[in-house]
Order: structure tokens, then C-alpha cells, then sequence
């Protein structure tokens, strides 16, 4: 079979899929009062079902079964997966404590790094090939499948938000794997997991009838830092080091700038709070949907900037590298990191916006 054809086929019956699963996840979900209930941290207002993210694993299974890539370590990812979700169904129905939660994580890793796929070599820019031994090599990967994991795991807040963030990533990814070096495998990968996450979305989309989870978080967060080794650090040649942290700066760089508030501000740094940036766009007035869509459009600027990044020269490069700081400074003020919570740049933008609408009422 053809190439695309295969890539279409695998989109559409992961998308089929995970969209008909979520009817019965729906009802197990309620037989098993796997319910997440309104709170004040919490957006929603109405009882919804969640573990959702079963129907996302079973979707891209569907295609992974379809597909039957050929790649090196297919089995530990697919090992690692299995016992991700089961820690995200426990949490999801037990509300299991963070330690074994991580436990949980930990395995997942530990089941990838001891068959061998380890980040061992980085490119990083105006430094060139860093080498990486043990144990500083299987520490790392410790932290990025973990750190991504999380990271996913915490941007989880809106309906739609992170299955949307995450599609958007993985769409970059494929794009670099087709465009740059040709890596079939890779792009088979984020094909049948864009296309589970998009039948979700039919359901998940505000107001969504069903969330994903923790079952569905750390399954996205998981597959995501596993992808962004095979696809992107592997690939030393051609991608550096910080390519996935660019695909992946909207969870990354919010679960950064959370735990740097929480140490700025002396509170537990595991301690839940409404200061990530979904909930500070939606604080500045913004609906439910348009702050989604306001983070959709930064997870793809910052995915075009990564593909662009790894395109272009040295002096092209550093302009980019200069919009990323600026963005990320945004993103730090909306966070209310910098300037103990002070939004000058942001300020200075809504000052000039509210000088226009004086200057247009005198007229």
C-alpha cells in the first residue's frame, strides 16, 4: 500500500475510533464513578465523566495495529505505554497520592532507558555535540519523560486544551520528520495519536461532555517525550537540543514558570493553584473557547518557529531565537513570575489599546 494512502488510512481509523470508544468510556466511566466534580479550582460547573483518555489510547492502538510500524524499541514504548495508563486510571478513580503517581511514571521510563533507548548525544547551538554518559545520560531522560509527562499532565485545565496543545506539537513533529530527513516511522507515530486526539476533541471541545483524565494526560505526556527522543534528539544531524523544547513550550515552559512562582512565592511546589496561563487569559476577560483557541494559536507559532529554526541559517536563527525570548517573556508575565506579578510589556500594550478607545470616544 502507499505510503500517504497508509498515512490517511491510519488518521481516519484512529480518529474513528477513539471518537465511537468515548460512548462506552462514557458509561464505564459513570458505572465506575470515575466523575470529576465541580470545585473551586475548577472551570466546569456540571458532574463530567472523565478517563476519556481510554478512548485515545484505544484509538491510537487501533492504528498502531493498522500501521505495525517498524522501529527499533517498539515494544519497551508500547510497555511503557500500557503502564502509563494504568497509573492514569488509578489516579483516575482512586485520586492515588503524587508519589505513586511519579512511581508510576518512574516504571514507564525506567522500562525504555533499560532496553536502551536513552538520550546519549545533544546538539546544542554555537556549543555543537555534547556526549552524554552514564549515569548523566539515563538521569536526563529520566527528567525529560517525566518533565514532559507532567508537563501535559498540568496544561490539562480547559475543555479541549490539552488534546488541542498536544495535536498541534505533533502535527510539528510529523512536518519536521517529513520535510527535514524522512523518518516514516516517526510520522506513523504522531499520525495515529493526532488522529485519536482529534476524534476526543469532537467530544472534549467546550463544553465538552467527557475529559481525558489523568489516563489521557499522562498517555499524551508519555507518548510526546517518547516521540520528541526517537524523532528529534536521535536525529542529532538535524535537530538540536532545544527543537522539542520549542514543539513543546506551552506545557514546558508553564510547568517551568508554575514551579518557579510557587518557589518565589515559598508554597509547596506540588501544590495545585489557578495561576497557569489557560486560567490568567481566562482571568483578562477572555471566554472558555477563545482563551483554548489563544493558546492553539502560540502552540503553533511556537511549532512554526521550531520547524523554521531547524531550517534556516545562523542569522536567521538568532532572529528567531530573539521572538522566542519575547514570547516567552509574555508567557512569564502572564504567569506572574517576573516583577512580582507586575505585566509591564503586557501593560504597555493594553495602555496603548485603551488610549485608542479614548482617543476614538473624543471623536
Amino acid at each position: 500500500m502507499n505510503i500517504t494512502v497508509e498515512i490517511i488510512v491510519a488518521l481516519l481509523l484512529s480518529m474513528a475510533v477513539s471518537y465511537a470508544l468515548v460512548f462506552p468510556v462514557m458509561k464505564l466511566a459513570v458505572k465506575w464513578k470515575m466523575m470529576d466534580y465541580p470545585e473551586l479550582r475548577k472551570i466546569h460547573k456540571e458532574i463530567t465523566p472523565r478517563m476519556g483518555g481510554l478512548a485515545i489510547f484505544g484509538g491510537a492502538a487501533a492504528g498502531m495495529l493498522f500501521i505495525r510500524p517498524d522501529m527499533p524499541y517498539i515494544g519497551p514504548i508500547i510497555i511503557g505505554a500500557f503502564i502509563i495508563v494504568l497509573t492514569g486510571l488509578l489516579d483516575d478513580r482512586y485520586q492515588i497520592r503524587p508519589i505513586f503517581k511519579l512511581g508510576g511514571q518512574v516504571a514507564a521510563a525506567a522500562v525504555l532507558i533499560f532496553s536502551g533507548l536513552k538520550v546519549d548525544v545533544l546538539s546544542i547551538p554555537f556549543i555543537g555535540m555534547v556526549s552524554l554518559s552514564d549515569p548523566i545520560s539515563i538521569i536526563f531522560t529520566f527528567l525529560w519523560i517525566i518533565g514532559i509527562t507532567n508537563a501535559i499532565n498540568l496544561i490539562d485545565g480547559l475543555d479541549g486544551l490539552a488534546a488541542g496543545v498536544s495535536t498541534i506539537s505533533l502535527i510539528s513533529i510529523a512536518v519536521m520528520a517529513l520535510a527535514i530527513e524522512p523518518q516514516i516511522s516517526i510520522v506513523y507515530l504522531c499520525i495515529v495519536l493526532i488522529g485519536s486526539n482529534i476524534g476526543f476533541l469532537f467530544h472534549n471541545f467546550n463544553p465538552a461532555s467527557i475529559y481525558m483524565g489523568d489516563t489521557g494526560s499522562l498517555f499524551l505526556g508519555y507518548s510526546m517525550a517518547v516521540i520528541s527522543m526517537v524523532g528529534l534528539f536521535k536525529n542529532v544531524t538535524l535537530f538540536s537540543f532545544v527543537i522539542p523544547i520549542i514543539v513543546l513550550a506551552v506545557p514546558v515552559f508553564d510547568t517551568l514558570f508554575s514551579i518557579l512562582r510557587r518557589m518565589i512565592n515559598k508554597q509547596k511546589i506540588m501544590m495545585p493553584d489557578n495561576k497557569h496561563i489557560h486560567y490568567q487569559i481566562l482571568a483578562a476577560g477572555f471566554s472558555h473557547r477563545a482563551t483554548v483557541l489563544i493558546i492553539y494559536a502560540f502552540s503553533a507559532l511556537f511549532g512554526l518557529l521550531a520547524l523554521l529554526f531547524s531550517l534556516t541559517s545562523f542569522g536567521i536563527s538568532l532572529i528567531i531565537t530573539f521572538v522566542l525570548l519575547f514570547l516567552l517573556h509574555l508567557f512569564a508575565e502572564m504567569t506572574g513570575v517576573v516583577y512580582r506579578g507586575k505585566r509591564p510589556i503586557i501593560g504597555l500594550f493594553s495602555k496603548t489599546e485603551r488610549e485608542k478607545n479614548k482617543d476614538k470616544e473624543k471623536a
